[in-house]
Protein backbone atom coordinates (compact mmCIF):
# COMPACT_ATOMS: atom_id res chain seq x y z
CA UNK A 1 0.00 0.00 0.00
CA UNK A 2 1.34 3.42 -0.94
CA UNK A 3 2.06 5.67 2.05
CA UNK A 4 -0.86 7.83 3.04
CA UNK A 5 -0.39 11.41 4.13
CA UNK A 6 -2.36 10.72 7.31
CA UNK A 7 -3.51 7.47 8.98
CA UNK A 8 -5.91 7.75 11.90
CA UNK A 9 -5.80 4.77 14.27
CA UNK A 10 -8.94 4.32 16.40
CA UNK A 11 -9.21 2.23 19.53
CA UNK A 12 -12.56 0.43 20.02
CA UNK A 13 -13.41 -0.21 23.68
CA UNK A 14 -14.45 2.98 25.50
CA UNK A 15 -13.30 5.00 22.50
CA UNK A 16 -15.93 4.10 19.91
CA UNK A 17 -17.92 1.56 21.94
CA UNK A 18 -19.19 2.14 25.49
CA UNK A 19 -17.59 -1.00 26.90
CA UNK A 20 -18.19 -0.05 30.53
CA UNK A 21 -21.94 -0.30 29.93
CA UNK A 22 -21.45 -3.66 28.18
CA UNK A 23 -19.64 -4.98 31.25
CA UNK A 24 -22.34 -3.69 33.58
CA UNK A 25 -25.04 -5.41 31.54
CA UNK A 26 -23.02 -8.63 31.39
CA UNK A 27 -22.69 -8.59 35.17
CA UNK A 28 -26.44 -8.04 35.59
CA UNK A 29 -27.15 -10.89 33.16
CA UNK A 30 -24.85 -13.29 35.01
CA UNK A 31 -26.30 -12.30 38.38
CA UNK A 32 -29.87 -12.85 37.18
CA UNK A 33 -29.16 -16.17 35.51
CA UNK A 34 -26.65 -17.69 37.90
CA UNK A 35 -26.59 -15.59 41.06
CA UNK A 36 -24.40 -12.80 42.39
CA UNK A 37 -21.68 -15.18 43.60
CA UNK A 38 -21.35 -16.69 40.12
CA UNK A 39 -21.11 -13.21 38.59
CA UNK A 40 -18.44 -12.25 41.09
CA UNK A 41 -16.44 -15.40 40.35
CA UNK A 42 -16.61 -14.78 36.61
CA UNK A 43 -15.07 -11.32 37.00
CA UNK A 44 -12.29 -12.71 39.21
CA UNK A 45 -11.42 -15.15 36.42
CA UNK A 46 -11.76 -12.40 33.83
CA UNK A 47 -9.27 -10.20 35.66
CA UNK A 48 -6.83 -13.09 36.11
CA UNK A 49 -7.11 -13.85 32.40
CA UNK A 50 -6.54 -10.20 31.49
CA UNK A 51 -3.41 -10.00 33.62
CA UNK A 52 -1.95 -13.11 31.98
CA UNK A 53 -2.89 -12.37 28.36
CA UNK A 54 -2.74 -8.59 28.35
CA UNK A 55 -6.21 -8.06 26.89
CA UNK A 56 -9.86 -8.56 27.80
CA UNK A 57 -10.66 -12.22 27.11
CA UNK A 58 -14.35 -12.63 27.90
CA UNK A 59 -14.67 -16.04 26.27
CA UNK A 60 -11.46 -17.31 27.85
CA UNK A 61 -12.76 -16.35 31.29
CA UNK A 62 -16.06 -18.05 30.46
CA UNK A 63 -14.24 -21.24 29.48
CA UNK A 64 -12.35 -21.22 32.78
CA UNK A 65 -15.60 -20.68 34.66
CA UNK A 66 -17.19 -23.61 32.84
CA UNK A 67 -14.30 -25.91 33.77
CA UNK A 68 -14.97 -25.10 37.42
CA UNK A 69 -18.60 -26.27 37.14
CA UNK A 70 -19.03 -28.82 34.36
CA UNK A 71 -22.23 -30.11 35.92
CA UNK A 72 -24.27 -26.96 35.25
CA UNK A 73 -25.70 -27.11 31.69
CA UNK A 74 -26.92 -23.50 31.99
CA UNK A 75 -23.35 -22.36 31.49
CA UNK A 76 -23.58 -23.34 27.83
CA UNK A 77 -26.00 -20.46 27.32
CA UNK A 78 -23.71 -17.83 28.82
CA UNK A 79 -21.77 -17.32 25.59
CA UNK A 80 -24.94 -16.33 23.72
CA UNK A 81 -25.14 -13.04 25.59
CA UNK A 82 -21.65 -12.09 24.44
CA UNK A 83 -21.67 -13.46 20.90
CA UNK A 84 -25.04 -11.92 20.02
CA UNK A 85 -24.77 -8.71 22.01
CA UNK A 86 -26.09 -5.65 20.08
CA UNK A 87 -22.84 -3.69 20.15
CA UNK A 88 -24.20 -1.27 17.56
CA UNK A 89 -26.45 0.09 20.32
CA UNK A 90 -23.42 0.77 22.49
CA UNK A 91 -21.62 3.07 20.05
CA UNK A 92 -20.91 6.42 21.65
CA UNK A 93 -22.98 9.31 20.23
CA UNK A 94 -21.39 10.62 17.07
CA UNK A 95 -18.93 7.72 16.75
CA UNK A 96 -19.83 6.82 13.16
CA UNK A 97 -19.97 10.49 12.17
CA UNK A 98 -16.41 10.85 13.47
CA UNK A 99 -15.29 7.85 11.40
CA UNK A 100 -16.80 9.40 8.27
CA UNK A 101 -15.12 12.72 9.10
CA UNK A 102 -11.79 10.93 9.58
CA UNK A 103 -12.12 9.49 6.08
CA UNK A 104 -12.08 13.05 4.69
CA UNK A 105 -8.81 13.74 6.53
CA UNK A 106 -6.89 10.56 5.78
CA UNK A 107 -7.19 6.80 6.13
CA UNK A 108 -9.12 5.66 9.25
CA UNK A 109 -8.06 2.28 10.68
CA UNK A 110 -9.17 0.38 13.77
CA UNK A 111 -6.29 -0.35 16.14
CA UNK A 112 -7.49 -2.55 18.99
CA UNK A 113 -6.24 -5.04 21.53
CA UNK A 114 -8.13 -8.31 21.90
CA UNK A 115 -8.48 -11.99 21.07
CA UNK A 116 -8.87 -13.42 17.56
CA UNK A 117 -12.55 -14.43 17.89
CA UNK A 118 -14.63 -12.21 20.14
CA UNK A 119 -12.99 -8.86 19.37
CA UNK A 120 -13.44 -9.14 15.57
CA UNK A 121 -17.06 -10.19 16.15
CA UNK A 122 -17.60 -7.16 18.37
CA UNK A 123 -16.21 -4.92 15.61
CA UNK A 124 -18.59 -6.55 13.11
CA UNK A 125 -21.66 -6.36 15.37
CA UNK A 126 -20.97 -2.71 16.15
CA UNK A 127 -20.99 -1.92 12.44
CA UNK A 128 -17.38 -0.75 12.63
CA UNK A 129 -15.90 -3.32 10.26
CA UNK A 130 -18.13 -1.95 7.52
CA UNK A 131 -17.60 1.68 8.54
CA UNK A 132 -13.81 1.23 8.33
CA UNK A 133 -14.09 -0.75 5.06
CA UNK A 134 -12.27 -3.69 6.60
CA UNK A 135 -9.26 -1.68 7.72
CA UNK A 136 -8.96 -3.42 11.09
CA UNK A 137 -5.90 -4.31 13.17
CA UNK A 138 -6.25 -6.32 16.39
CA UNK A 139 -3.19 -7.19 18.46
CA UNK A 140 -2.34 -8.42 21.95
CA UNK A 141 -0.18 -5.38 22.84
CA UNK A 142 -0.72 -2.84 20.07
CA UNK A 143 1.89 -0.44 21.45
CA UNK A 144 4.50 -3.13 20.72
CA UNK A 145 3.37 -3.61 17.12
CA UNK A 146 4.25 -0.25 15.56
CA UNK A 147 6.53 -1.75 12.91
CA UNK A 148 3.73 -4.07 11.82
CA UNK A 149 1.29 -1.17 11.72
CA UNK A 150 3.71 0.75 9.50
CA UNK A 151 4.00 -2.29 7.23
CA UNK A 152 0.25 -2.57 6.64
CA UNK A 153 -0.55 1.14 6.76
CA UNK A 154 2.49 3.26 5.89
CA UNK A 155 1.99 6.97 6.45
CA UNK A 156 3.82 10.24 6.71
CA UNK A 157 1.96 10.98 9.93
CA UNK A 158 -0.17 8.97 12.35
CA UNK A 159 -2.97 9.94 14.71
CA UNK A 160 -3.80 7.54 17.56
CA UNK A 161 -7.15 7.99 19.31
CA UNK A 162 -7.49 6.07 22.58
CA UNK A 163 -8.97 6.19 26.09
CA UNK A 164 -5.81 4.77 27.69
CA UNK A 165 -3.15 7.39 28.39
CA UNK A 166 -0.52 4.71 29.11
CA UNK A 167 -0.83 3.32 25.58
CA UNK A 168 -0.72 6.80 24.05
CA UNK A 169 2.41 7.58 26.06
CA UNK A 170 4.13 4.34 24.96
CA UNK A 171 3.36 5.04 21.30
CA UNK A 172 4.48 8.67 21.58
CA UNK A 173 7.82 7.60 23.00
CA UNK A 174 8.45 5.44 19.93
CA UNK A 175 7.02 7.52 17.09
CA UNK A 176 7.73 10.99 18.49
CA UNK A 177 6.64 13.81 16.21
CA UNK A 178 5.44 11.31 13.61
CA UNK A 179 2.33 10.75 15.73
CA UNK A 180 -0.37 12.88 17.28
CA UNK A 181 -1.87 11.25 20.35
CA UNK A 182 -5.52 12.00 21.10
CA UNK A 183 -6.80 11.17 24.57
CA UNK A 184 -10.56 10.61 24.80
CA UNK A 185 -11.85 10.92 28.37
CA UNK A 186 -14.43 8.14 28.24
CA UNK A 187 -14.63 5.08 30.46
CA UNK A 188 -13.01 4.08 33.72
CA UNK A 189 -9.42 3.96 32.45
CA UNK A 190 -9.62 7.55 31.23
CA UNK A 191 -10.81 8.74 34.63
CA UNK A 192 -8.42 6.81 36.87
CA UNK A 193 -6.47 9.47 38.76
CA UNK A 194 -3.54 7.20 39.63
CA UNK A 195 -3.01 6.23 36.00
CA UNK A 196 -3.31 9.80 34.77
CA UNK A 197 -0.66 10.95 37.26
CA UNK A 198 1.89 8.47 35.87
CA UNK A 199 1.92 9.72 32.29
CA UNK A 200 2.38 13.02 30.47
CA UNK A 201 -0.65 14.49 28.73
CA UNK A 202 -1.51 13.52 25.18
CA UNK A 203 -1.13 15.96 22.29
CA UNK A 204 -4.89 16.52 22.24
CA UNK A 205 -7.38 15.98 25.05
CA UNK A 206 -11.06 15.45 24.23
CA UNK A 207 -14.03 15.03 26.52
CA UNK A 208 -15.77 12.68 24.08
CA UNK A 209 -15.15 11.02 20.73
CA UNK A 210 -17.79 13.29 19.16
CA UNK A 211 -15.50 16.31 19.68
CA UNK A 212 -13.10 14.93 17.07
CA UNK A 213 -15.53 15.84 14.30
CA UNK A 214 -14.57 19.51 14.55
CA UNK A 215 -10.80 18.92 14.37
CA UNK A 216 -9.01 19.50 11.06
CA UNK A 217 -6.09 17.59 9.57
CA UNK A 218 -3.84 20.62 10.04
CA UNK A 219 -4.77 20.81 13.72
CA UNK A 220 -4.04 17.13 14.16
CA UNK A 221 -0.62 17.17 12.52
CA UNK A 222 0.31 20.49 14.11
CA UNK A 223 -0.49 19.32 17.63
CA UNK A 224 2.30 16.73 17.52
CA UNK A 225 5.09 19.28 17.15
CA UNK A 226 3.49 21.83 19.48
CA UNK A 227 3.49 19.32 22.32
CA UNK A 228 7.22 18.65 22.02
CA UNK A 229 9.54 20.46 24.48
Amino acid sequence: MAPAELVLLFDVDNTLVDNDTVQEQLHDHLARQFGEEAARRYWVLYEEQRQVEGFADYLGALQRYRLEDLNDPRLLGMSEFLLDYPFHDRLFPGALDVVHHAATLGRPVILSDGDAVFQPRKVHLAGLWKAFHGHVLIYVHKEQMLANIEHWYPAHHYVVIDDKLAILDAIKQQWGERVTTVFVRQGHYANDAATLAKHPPADLDLGSIAELISVTAAELTGAASLSQP
